[in-house]
């Protein structure tokens, strides 16, 4: 399988994976020429994907499904929460009911030879989720939008070939930060966004010998910087109770607004 991020980032969001027969989009929150430019450096168009999967109904994750959907028959996968605040979103009614196919967590998915398991997450959204992607006996993990973990997170997460997991913020940044309070203690809650510490705390619980590549994501621009994000995780796992060192793993920031490398699987 092939892994990588279109964009990634508190302003929108876009991530891909794809094996020689199935190729499938996690959100579409950034632009459509974006989207597009990302899948041609992978050597695809719209019109080789068999599948969308949106986590939740927020901007930074659906903002180009109306534009998609109006040229390519794509089916949409997301949760019935999902899928009404995706379409209480859309004031013009053009996104056809017919597109979207409601999903369960922690019920599998079949697309081409991948199967997708959504699994619940923490977010103020009505019915938000991230995913587990399976193809053979690869696993990849796509866990954004985290107000917070539990051990069913961890359990979700266990034994993955690849991840893609949220570092929003830094604390200190946010809490001295332009933000109004009301946003700051949004964002700080357990239904907000995970921090880079409790990124690398949440990472340290999920480490294991067959990770081939992590990517940090969902970085805020006002509340965070790529090489504190990096550091501030690489320093979580070096001092954790684990038996890895962060030198062990390819660990790499998603780029805001291009593709990232490519993990391979």
């Amino acid at each position: 399988m092939r892994f990588t991020s279109i964009a990634s980032g508190s302003s929108g969001n876009c991530t891909y994976i794809g094996s020689e027969r199935t190729h499938i989009l996690i959100d579409a929150g950034v632009s459509k020429k974006r989207i597009e430019e990302g899948l041609k450096e992978l050597e695809l168009g719209l019109s080789d994907l068999d599948a969308i999967f949106v986590t939740h109904e927020h901007t930074d994750h659906i903002a180009a499904l109306h534009t998609i959907l109006k040229k390519y028959d794509i089916p949409i996968y997301a949760t019935n929460g999902t899928i009404e605040g995706i379409k209480f979103s859309d004031k013009k009614g053009e996104m056809l009911d017919s597109r979207f196919i409601p999903v369960e967590t922690d019920k599998e998915v079949s697309v081409g030879d991948m199967i997708l398991n959504p699994m619940r997450i923490s977010h103020d959204a009505n019915e938000p989720c991230g995913y587990r992607i399976f193809c053979g006996d690869k696993k990849i993990g796509v866990a954004t939008d985290l107000g917070c973990y539990t051990d069913y997170t961890v359990e979700c997460l266990r034994d993955c070939d690849a991840l893609l997991l949220e570092a929003n913020h830094d604390i200190r940044m946010l809490q001295t930060g332009p933000y109004p309070y009301q946003l700051k203690r949004r964002i700080l809650g357990d239904s907000g966004h995970l921090s880079n510490e409790k990124s690398g705390e949440l990472l340290c619980k999920l480490l294991n010998d067959k990770i081939k590549g992590i990517f940090l994501g969902h970085l805020s621009k006002e509340n965070n910087l790529p090489e504190l994000a990096y550091e501030t995780v690489r320093v979580e796992i070096d001092m954790g109770e684990n038996p890895y060192h962060s030198s062990d793993f390819e660990i790499m920031v998603a780029n805001r607004s291009e593709i990232s490398r490519i993990i391979y699987v």
